[in-house]
Order: C-alpha cells, then sequence, then structure tokens
C-alpha cells in the first residue's frame, strides 16, 4: 500500500527520494515539511520526529500548518552532534481536537448537549488510563470527566471542565491521539559545523613577504615563513578559514606573464593552478614556498590563532608534470597527437592540460586518494576543489565518500560556477558546500529571488558560500560602485548565507580590471602582489575594521548561522533589500530567541528611503517583545542607534556613510 491510515506526501527535506542524505550541522535548525490530510471532518495532528545515530528519539514537535487549505505542515528539527541521523512525520487523529470542536459548537446551541457530555467522558477516562501519565494529568482529566458526568450543573459549568486552559495545555503536551502513521525515516547527514558555516579568507602564500629589488628588478619570493606574519590579521578580522591557491610547483611550458599575456619573462612566476614542474607536481611544495616542515610550521601557527587551513585541489596539470610523461593516458590527446589543453571559449589556458578520466579511472582515481591523504597527513582539513564540474560526479562521490568514511572531518568546496543542475549533482554526492552565483545577483529582485531559491528551495544539500570576489571575479558592480559597493556586498554575503569568503585585497577596495575582461588588472594569479594592509589601516583605507565587525556580528548571533530560516522581507524602494533570519536557541533547559533583521541599500551611488513592511508573524515575537505601543525595540549593530519598530517602519540609507542596517530585535523589553 502507498498511503497509511493517514496519509503523508511531499516530505521534505527529501533528496531524490532518501537516495542521499539531507545536510546539517549541530544545532542548525532544519525546517521539515509535509502534507498530511485524511479523510471527513475529524481533526489532525502532526509531528516531526528527530532520531540520533543511536536511532533514540531525541526530539518531537508539533507541526503548524503553513495555510488553511493547503494541508501543508511545517516544524523546525535541531541536530546536535554529528553523525548519521533521520527523521520521519507522524500524522494522527487527534481525538480531543475533535470531541472539543464539536461540543463547543453543538452545546452552544444547545443540539446533542448529553451526548456530547457523554462523549468527553469516555475520552478524559481513556486519557486518564494511558500509561506514562503524570499523576497531575491523571488528576486533572479525571476531575474533568466527573464534572461532565454531573447532570446536575449547568452545561456551559461542564464544558468548561472539559475545555479549561489547563486541559488544553496538557493535551497540547502530550496529545490524544490514535490512527498514529509514521512516514518513513529520511536521511539526515550531520556534518562537523566548518562544513556549513564560516567565513573564509583568501591569499596568495608567495605574495606575503615579496620583495622587489629595484636595482635589479628582481622578486624574491615570500614564502610559508612570512606568509604567517599575515595570519594574526586574518584571525584579528574573525575569519575562520584561511584558503590557499595552490602551493605545487608552477609548469615553465607555456607560462603565462602578467596579465594573463602568453609570453612570461624569466622573473614571472606563472599561475599556481599551471601545476607540475620537473620538482614535482601535486604532492609536492613549490621550493620557493619553503619545505613541508614550513608548511606543518604555517598550519600550526594558523590553528594557534584558531584558523584553519583549505587548500586548492586543482585536478589538471601543466605541461611539465610528472604526469604527462608517467601517465599521458590521463589526458586526452587531440587528432594531431598533442594533448588538449583547458579551455572556457572565449578563455584559453595554454599552460593547463585536463585530466580525463575515461582511460585509466581506476589507476587516476586512485592517484588522487593518495594526493588528499597526504595533505590530511599534514593537518589540511578542507579542500576547495577548482573545476570539479569538469570531472565525472562518479568519481567525487566516490572519492569524498571514500575520504570522509576514515576523515569525516574532512570538507569539501566545490569551486562550480557553472548550470544549476550540475551544481546541485555535486552537492548531492557528497561536496559540503560550493561557490554560488551571489557574485553576480546585484539588482533588488536577483537578490530577493536568489536569497529565497538558496534557503527555501536548495537548502536540503546545497550549501552556497558568498565569496564577494576571487582573483577570477571583479564584477562591474565593484569596479563602479566604489567604496560603497564593497560595503555593500560585504553585508549582504556576510548575512545573507552561512558561509562566506573574501579574497585579499577587498579590504583595500581594490576595483580596477583589466581592459575588456572582469578580473583585476595586475592580476595575482599572475605576479606577486605585496599589499600594504597596516598603512590602509593607519590610514583610515582600510575595510578591515567593516568585515571585523560582520563577523563579530556572525559570531554573537546564532540566528545567522542558519541557512533556511531567511524570510525577505517586503520593501517600497527598487533599491532597498530587506530580509530576517530567527532562531530558538536552547541551552539545557532554557531558550531564549534570536532575531536579525537586514535592510541594505544596493544601489551605491544614491541615497535611498522608503518603508519595510514586516511579516511579524516571522519573527517570532511574543507578548512580552511589544512596548505598550504595539511597538517593539531594535537595535542597529553597525551603527549603534536603536529605533521602534512595527508593521510598516521608513528607512533611509546613505550607502556612502550607512548603506545598511543590522538589526537585532530586543527581547523580553516588559
Amino acid at each position: 500500500m502507498v498511503y497509511g491510515r493517514i496519509p503523508i506526501v511531499g516530505v521534505s527535506p527529501v533528496v531524490e527520494d532518501g537516495r542521499f542524505p539531507a545536510k546539517a550541522v549541530p544545532g542548525e535548525s532544519i525546517r521539515v515539511g509535509a502534507t498530511v490530510f485524511r479523510e471527513g471532518h475529524d481533526a489532525l495532528g502532526v509531528t516531526a520526529v528527530l532520531y540520533d545515530p543511536q536511532d533514540t528519539e531525541t526530539e518531537r514537535v508539533p507541526m503548524r500548518l503553513t495555510t488553511p487549505g493547503t494541508d501543508r505542515y511545517e516544524a523546525w528539527l535541531t541536530p546536535t552532534s554529528e553523525g548519521a541521523w533521520t527523521f520521519a512525520v507522524e500524522g494522527w487523529g487527534d481525538l480531543y481536537e475533535t470531541w472539543r470542536h464539536a461540543a463547543e459548537i453543538k452545546v452552544g446551541v444547545g443540539q446533542d448537549v448529553e451526548l456530547m457530555m457523554a462523549e468527553g467522558v469516555v475520552l478524559f477516562d481513556r486519557a486518564a488510563a494511558e500509561p506514562g501519565r503524570p499523576d497531575s494529568d491523571v488528576e486533572l482529566f479525571r476531575a474533568a470527566s466527573r464534572t461532565l458526568g454531573n447532570q446536575e450543573l449547568p452545561a456551559e459549568h461542564r464544558l468548561e471542565a472539559g475545555t479549561s486552559a489547563e486541559v488544553l495545555a496538557v493535551v497540547a503536551e502530550r496529545p490524544l491521539r490514535d490512527l498514529v502513521t509514521e512516514s518513513r525515516r529520511y536521511p539526515l547527514k550531520v556534518e562537523r559545523t566548518a562544513a556549513g558555516r564560516g567565513s573564509w579568507y583568501e591569499f596568495f602564500p608567495r605574495s606575503e613577504g615579496a620583495v622587489l629589488d629595484p636595482e635589479t628588478g628582481t622578486w624574491t619570493s615570500g614564502n610559508f615563513r612570512t606568509a604567517s606574519e599575515r595570519l594574526e590579521a586574518v584571525a584579528g578580522m574573525g575569519f575562520d578559514v584561511v584558503y590557499l591557491p595552490p602551493i605545487h610547483p608552477i609548469g615553465r611550458a607555456h607560462r603565462k606573464g602578467p596579465n594573463n599575456t602568453l609570453v612570461a619573462g624569466p622573473q614571472d612566476p606563472g599561475s599556481p593552478w599551471a601545476i607540475g614542474a620537473p620538482e614535482g607536481g601535486h604532492d609536492t611544495i613549490h621550493p620557493d614556498l619553503g619545505t613541508f616542515e614550513d608548511f606543518d610550521g604555517f598550519v600550526a601557527r594558523a590553528a594557534d590563532l584558531g584558523l584553519e587551513v583549505a587548500l586548492d585541489l586543482a585536478l589538471q596539470a601543466s605541461p611539465d608534470h610528472p604526469w604527462v610523461t608517467a601517465h599521458p593516458e590521463w589526458f586526452t590527446t587531440r587528432a594531431d597527437g598533442s594533448i588538449a589543453y583547458a579551455e572556457n571559449p572565449p578563455k584559453k589556458y595554454q599552460d593547463i592540460y585536463p585530466i580525463n578520466f575515461d582511460n585509466d579511472p581506476e589507476g587516476l582515481s586512485l592517484e588522487v586518494l593518495r594526493i588528499v591523504e597526504l595533505w590530511i597527513s599534514h593537518g589540511v582539513k578542507i579542500f576547495r576543489v577548482d573545476n570539479p564540474h569538469t570531472k565525472p560526479l562518479w568519481f567525487w562521490e566516490w572519492l569524498i565518500g571514500t575520504v570522509n568514511a576514515q576523515h569525516p572531518e574532512v570538507v569539501f568546496l566545490a569551486e562550480a560556477f557553472t548550470r544549476p543542475a550540475m551544481m546541485q549533482g555535486l552537492a548531492r554526492v557528497g561536496f559540503q558546500q560550493s561557490y554560488s552565483y551571489f557574485t553576480w545577483r546585484n539588482t533588488k529582485k536577483e537578490i530577493e529571488e536568489y536569497l529565497h531559491e538558496v534557503s527555501h528551495e536548495t537548502s536540503a544539500v546545497y550549501r552556497p558560500n558568498f565569496f564577494v570576489n576571487t582573483p577570477d571575479i571583479l564584477t562591474e558592480y565593484l569596479q563602479f560602485g566604489g567604496p560603497a559597493a564593497f560595503r555593500i556586498r560585504a553585508v549582504l554575503a556576510a548575512t545573507g548565507s552561512p558561509l562566506w569568503g573574501v579574497y585579499a585585497g577587498y579590504e583595500l577596495f581594490e576595483h580596477v580590471a583589466r581592459q575588456g575582461a572582469e578580473e583585476y588588472v595586475d592580476n595575482e594569479k599572475y605576479q606577486y602582489r605585496p599589499r600594504d594592509f597596516a598603512g590602509a589601516e593607519e590610514r583610515g583605507e582600510s575595510l578591515a575594521p567593516y568585515l571585523t565587525r560582520l563577523n563579530e556580528i556572525r559570531r554573537r548571533h546564532a540566528s545567522l548561522g542558519d541557512l533556511q530560516n531567511l524570510t525577505v522581507q517586503s520593501t517600497s524602494d527598487d533599491a532597498l533589500v530587506a530580509y530576517s533570519k530567527t532562531k530558538t536557541v536552547r541551552h539545557g533547559g532554557s531558550a531564549y530567541k534570536d532575531t536579525i533583521i537586514v535592510v541594505v541599500n544596493v544601489d551605491p551611488h544614491a541615497t535611498r528611503e522608503g518603508t519595510v513592511w514586516l511579516d511579524l508573524e516571522s519573527l517570532n515575537l511574543d507578548d512580552a517583545d511589544f512596548n505598550e505601543d504595539g511597538s517593539f525595540w531594535v537595535d542597529d549593530l553597525l551603527s549603534g542607534h536603536s529605533w521602534k519598530w512595527g508593521t510598516h517602519n521608513y528607512v533611509r540609507l546613505d550607502p556612502h556613510h550607512d548603506p545598511a542596517h543590522v538589526l537585532h530585535i530586543r527581547r523580553n523589553v516588559k
């Protein structure tokens, strides 16, 4: 039979009918939904139930009807630790609500009064006999039964005994249920916090400490020892992850020069993504950067500062890579006998050979596994994977599954700017997080639609990392928006997703692009780029304090650490974007609610003003949160100002001073 006694369909979050697990991190609240209905007019109850990896029930939450007439119910479940969890939805006949509804109507019009009282007696006698009921519940039910059965009392008085606030509270806590039907158990993979929450900072180790000799025009590369000196500043800005582009030897053949030119001079370091030289390949460190001992020291220093090191896993090779001669079958040979280099028309990467899994899938797969295991042994637990969408999905499913079986703490980020189906496929087969389309969503309509999409439509498995820029991506919005654009994008990224990232130079408002391209002039991919971060801060020309404040806000407010709790709010101006995030946080027997409301002027050139209309239900407000005049207090975590807000609120945002409000609702004001 497809249907149980109470039909339960459309359960979410479910990925391909449970073939792949939905994803969460410890403490993340997951929206569970289901369509549940039954025949006739009797009342229905719906419950979401969470089971831990030991198959022990840990949470049971009543599900709320989202919209009358839809039969769609929703609740939030919160796993507390890593592992293979499951959840289910229960539908059941609500005996008490069925009786109460009928009794209140019929007694109110004098119809079947004694029959309704008698049915109430049967109901409460049955409830009192349920095993495991507290003595206080049993006594309450027995007293209700006696009063309902006492024909000497007025009908209204008798009915009140069965519908009192005390009775309603007890049956809400432990309902009177029959015909209980449970859905299938659906998988929920709970991974470590870094899989779904974090602030990333990218920099090139070779640029940190690089020195130019003005007399000879020669460069001395930075290395892991000099790059370690940058870590304290990164940690000071509140970032969790420092991400390094490839650190391996770089090929000489077809090496790219400054600004992606086809001819490199003897001092040009080349692109780190052109991996491999006579010194070695993916299992080797570029001699300019140091030794494995130096790398281990870098990782250790990062750990001392509370940072994790993410390493680039770029499965490609320069023409000089040892693989090219030892394993030519791992590449694609063209009709003229040459090995095909990488292309993304009109872009050409003559210095890079893509790999091909079709000729020797087992041998190539085992080699990649060996490389990943090597870097894990040196303290790397996060891999940013370059262009994973150019490799077959079966390979990633195998690799990530194999690695996580032995190292469940290892996280893989997909750098996949490609079609939605592939991006979703990569998430299904195991990638814990992914780059996203956020970088190119700049207008109000684009931002609102994308925030809703990633938080409501794809959030079961797809975790977007909102990078504001990358070495390859400098959007027109940043090129021409001035410093305001940098603040605006940082606020949107830091509050719109639990994962966000910054590439070095963002805090210096670097915005000049190579002519005709959406990438930086004097791109760091092809040359050294030492920067005077400290000097910029001293001159007041750095965004670092602003980034620091955003990361502080993220750490202090649990609602910003979840993905699925975002609600887009309405505004009257076509450049004002507003959204909120609410979360109930439980510690032991206590709980508190954390709500953030973000309002951003996405026009970096002009002041915008208008009205923000709030869906108060989405803010989960209690009576104690309201002032006597029906308003509630909000505190701006960026400016320090406070205001009384309500259903509709006037805002005015000058992008050159305060382009955004990040408002925290002050709870329990009474």
